[in-house]
């Protein structure tokens, strides 16, 4: 009967003639951390904000419901507390649909922010990573040349 061949020492011995340095991947996972908690920390705000302008907005709603459900000695006087309750009822709306605005704004401000400095963060690195490279190259070249 054939035996199959351990691949487990293969593997070892191929993955040994290839070292890899993982302080960069080390690094590149401690930066992906920082941004996604600094995201995080925005899209947090934002969901409180967003709640608080919610609740306020329900209980306001609620407030003017109390007022339209109270009973009334004209007929009149129905028609007249269901129109300004519209009236006010729009009126709230097109102010916490400006909050609501505000706060995606800020949201999207806060984040283009943060991606900046990302990109910038990256550019120098990559920089600082090619100037390594050329100088490490330069050195290889004096060195094979000067034999």
């Amino acid at each position: 009967m054939a035996k199959t061949q351990d691949f487990t020492a293969l593997m070892k011995d191929m993955m040994g003639a290839f070292p890899v340095d993982t302080s960069a991947m080390e690094e590149a996972f401690k930066n992906t951390a920082a941004l996604n908690e600094k995201l995080s920390a925005v899209v947090l705000g934002a969901a409180e904000q967003s709640s608080e302008i919610s609740t306020k907005w329900t209980k306001d709603a609620l407030t003017k419901m109390a007022d339209i459900s109270k009973a009334k000695t004209d007929p009149a006087d129905y028609a007249k507390s269901a129109t300004d309750f519209a009236s006010a009822s729009a009126e709230v709306a097109a102010e916490n649909m400006a909050a609501f605005a505000e706060v995606a704004k800020k949201v999207q401000m806060d984040t283009v922010e943060l991606l900046m400095a990302v990109g910038k963060d990256m550019g120098e690195e990559a920089t600082a990573a090619v100037k390594k490279a050329t100088d490490e190259v330069t050195t290889a070249a004096k060195k094979a040349t000067a034999k």
